[in-house]
C-alpha cells in the first residue's frame, strides 16, 4: 500500500500570491524553469494561504463593524472586535474561550482556533490590517485545481490543500488536509491483518492529513515562503474521497 521512498519537493520562486493569480500556470511554469515537471500520481500540497489568496478571501478589518457579542467576546478573550466578528461570522458555535484564546466550531465542521482566520504573512495594504478567511469550499477548490493541473499538463496528480492545525493535548501546530481531490483522504484498513494475522479492527489511516504533516516539514511555517510541494512516490490506492470526509461527526465525538 505504501512506497517505500517518498520524495518532497518544494516549488521554489513563486511571486507573492494576489487574488486571481494563475496558481496552476504560476506552479508549472516555475517546475518548467528548474527543468521539472508533473507526473501521473504525484500530489501538489497548496498552502491554504494561497488558495484564500487567489479566490479573493481578504477581509480589511477596517470594513467590519462589530456586533454587541463580539464586543463582549472580545472583552473576554482580549482579541480585536472586528477580528472576532469575523471569526463568528464563519463559526457554527464557541467552543471555549479565555483571554487569548477562542476556540470555535467552523462552519465546515472542524473544531479550531480563530475559525481558521489567520493575519501572519498577509499584507495589510493601504486600507490597514487585512485578515484572510479560509476559502469556501476547500474540497471544491482542491477539484478546480486537480482539473486544471490536468488541462494544463495532462497529468493525473491528486490536490491537497493544507493548513496548520492546533490538537487537543497537544502542543503545537502540525499540517492538517483542509481540502483534498484524486485521492482517498480516509484509507480504511479495518478488515486487513496485521504482522501476526490479527485482523485489524478501527485502523483508519487519515492518508490525507499525513500527506498535508510531511509537506509542512518542507514547506515551514514563517517565511520561508515555499507554498507549493510535490509529494511524490505514493502508492495508496483507493476510492478518492474528499477531505470533508476526515471530520469526525458530533455524534460520533465524545468530548463535544
Amino acid at each position: 500500500m505504501t512506497a517505500m521512498t517518498v520524495e518532497l519537493t518544494a516549488v521554489t520562486g513563486l511571486p507573492m500570491i494576489r487574488p486571481g493569480d494563475d496558481l496552476v500556470g504560476l506552479t508549472v511554469g516555475r517546475l518548467a524553469a528548474e527543468a521539472k515537471s508533473l507526473r501521473d500520481g504525484d500530489v501538489v500540497v497548496v498552502a491554504q494561504k494561497i488558495v484564500s489568496k487567489v479566490e479573493g478571501r481578504l477581509v480589511r478589518l477596517s470594513t467590519v463593524e462589530p456586533s454587541d457579542r463580539a464586543l463582549a467576546l472580545a472583552r473576554d478573550t482580549d482579541k480585536d472586535p472586528r477580528l472576532v466578528e469575523l471569526i463568528l461570522s464563519e463559526s457554527r458555535r464557541v467552543v471555549r474561550s479565555r483571554p487569548g484564546v477562542l476556540i470555535v466550531e467552523h462552519r465546515l465542521g472542524f473544531v479550531g482556533a480563530n475559525a481558521g482566520i489567520d493575519q501572519s504573512n498577509v499584507d495589510g495594504g493601504e486600507g490597514g490590517e487585512t485578515a484572510l478567511l479560509l476559502p469556501e469550499n476547500p474540497d471544491a477548490s482542491a477539484e478546480r485545481l486537480r482539473a486544471a493541473f490536468f488541462d494544463r499538463t495532462g497529468r493525473s496528480v491528486g490536490v491537497v490543500i493544507n493548513d496548520s492545525f492546533g490538537r487537543p493535548w497537544r502542543i503545537g501546530t502540525v499540517g492538517i488536509a483542509l481540502g483534498s481531490a484524486g485521492l482517498p483522504a480516509i484509507i480504511d484498513r479495518r478488515g486487513d491483518a496485521d504482522l501476526f494475522g490479527r485482523t485489524l479492527r478501527v485502523t483508519i489511516i487519515a492518508h490525507a492529513d499525513e500527506i498535508a504533516a510531511a509537506a509542512s516539514l518542507v514547506m515551514g511555517q514563517a517565511d520561508e515562503a515555499r507554498p507549493v510541494v510535490i509529494v511524490r512516490g505514493l502508492e495508496a490506492r483507493g476510492p478518492s474521497l474528499p477531505a470533508s470526509a476526515l471530520v469526525r461527526p458530533p455524534e460520533l465525538d465524545l468530548f463535544r
